[in-house]
């Protein structure tokens, strides 16, 4: 017997996507299977959804008790720079408690009463506003929030790669806070290397820097553009330190907080491949399921088990193995040395989108069946510009029963996987729940003896010390 289905973190209701409805878990009949179940060495944590969040201000705390900040003055202006994931994992509370504790912290011990939290967006000019009135910032930050996106007034930054630009609004004080969360997300993109450094080319930057990652170099300028930007004199001489919310796929496991960002950045990589590479694999051993998406964010950055479904969506690959130069985008060479383009995982045989937003590329969405629950939210995603092509391959289903009887009947599987925002259990059904329980110990096995050691070494991180 497994579990009961596990209830979801709560959801923000947005402008940028369907009306809130019910919950797939309280549709269908499912069942839960837990991290730890799955891997018993990947249980620590300080904070799963539902726990108590006085832990995250503990460990904020204690991080921050051993960062210098004695170049902070009383009569200097210091911004928090915060971005838009971080406000939607596990309800994004954990997040702010940890970026309350910052200005907490900054305010105790250097006098400086201009502390000021920067929220960022990804590129919607109301995501902002939605989450400084979700979370009661203004109130909890006295006054001093302010919103900041893609378009914002640019700064121009010299690095050893020539001149890009920042969001003039988070570097015109004194000092700056990288404020920031571990998830790994995009593994596809960022292939763990650097992790750490992404917004300073992603959230910190302007719409054309911005660019240069998702256009102009492709998504391998993850691992080089974000760490010539932080290197740049222009941001070192504003830059006070990090503090990052670190994650596991069972839950937060601690606040970390260091002024070399690079030592944070490693400490990051070498759990992640221990942690998340085992759930990689383990979703690698699915070889068939319907996929059902439920969340209140971009489809793509929605969880089950702490990894997101983006990351399942190339699963087929190994994601952390550097040998493959490649793993999402265009097109790749097959066995014989022919060009064929890189599509999603084929284990995905139908997608369940139950409520998620449109307005962020899906890669290969038009080679695999979807289907929408609700008619507002199909009229979302047949008018997503991002997504031009979906409106010529997806059904609509009245309701998310109804839909993931369509799905059946395109393809006739009881194996079905629900990404809720769910760290530490996978909700699924009673077939996928015995399927991952009978791959994990395998899966563990071979990432411990053969897969751990060639990711460490590839990332020059040695085994006996990581």
């Amino acid at each position: 017997m497994y579990d009961p289905a596990v209830n979801p973190p709560e959801l923000m209701e947005s402008v940028y996507g369907p009306k809130a409805r019910e919950r797939a878990v309280n549709v269908m009949d499912m069942v839960s299977v837990s991290v730890g179940d799955l891997f018993p060495d990947i249980t620590d944590r300080i904070y799963n959804h539902g726990d108590d969040l006085s832990l995250i201000e503990k460990s904020a705390d204690e991080a921050l008790s051993s960062v210098d900040m004695t170049m902070i003055k009383p009569e200097h202006t210091v911004k928090i720079l915060s971005s838009e994931h971080g406000y939607s994992i596990m309800s994004g509370e954990a997040y702010v408690r940890m970026l309350v504790a910052i200005k907490d912290n900054i305010k105790a011990r250097t006098g400086c009463e201009d502390v000021r939290l920067m929220v960022g967006a990804y590129k919607g000019f109301r995501e902002s506003d939605e989450f400084i009135a979700h979370y009661d910032l203004k109130r909890r930050f006295d006054g001093k929030v302010y919103g900041y996106g893609p378009f914002d007034k640019d700064v121009p930054i010299e690095t050893e790669i020539g001149t890009v630009y920042g969001i003039k609004k988070l570097f015109n004080g004194e000092w700056f806070i990288h404020a920031y969360y571990d998830d790994p997300r995009e593994i596809y993109y960022n292939r763990q290397i650097q992790r750490a450094f992404k917004p300073f080319g992603m959230s910190y930057a302007r719409f054309e820097t911005r660019s240069i990652y998702h256009m102009n170099f492709g998504n391998r300028s993850s691992n080089f553009l974000p760490m010539a930007i932080f290197d740049s004199p222009f941001i070192q001489q504003r830059y006070a330190f990090s503090c990052v919310l670190r994650h596991s796929p069972a839950g937060i496991l601690c606040v970390d907080a260091d002024r070399d960002l690079t030592a944070i950045d490693r400490r990051i990589t070498a759990s992640h491949l221990k942690k998340y590479g085992k759930m990689m694999r383990l979703f690698n051993a699915i070889d068939e399921c319907i996929a059902v998406v439920d969340g209140g964010r971009w489809g793509f950055y929605i969880h089950a088990g702490g990894v997101i479904f983006g990351t399942f969506m190339h699963a087929h690959d190994d994601l952390f193995d550097l040998t493959n130069p490649k793993v999402l985008g265009g097109f790749k060479k097959n066995e014989k040395g022919e060009l064929v383009p890189m599509l999603i995982n084929q284990a995905i045989k139908v997608i369940v989108l139950n409520q998620a937003w449109p307005g962020i590329n899906y890669l290969g969405l038009d080679h695999t069946p979807i289907i929408i629950a609700g008619e507002d939210h199909a009229a979302l995603w047949k008018a997503d510009h991002c997504n031009p092509l979906i409106a010529e391959v997806a059904q609509t289903a009245p309701d998310l029963q109804k839909a993931v009887d369509m799905a059946y009947d395109i393809y006739k599987t009881d194996k079905i996987i629900i990404f809720d925002g769910n760290f530490g259990h996978i909700n699924c059904s009673p077939s996928m729940a015995r399927l991952l329980m009978d791959k994990a110990p395998e899966v563990s096995r071979n990432v411990d003896e053969v897969l751990l050691p060639m990711w460490l070494e590839q990332r020059g991180i040695d085994a006996e010390t990581a």
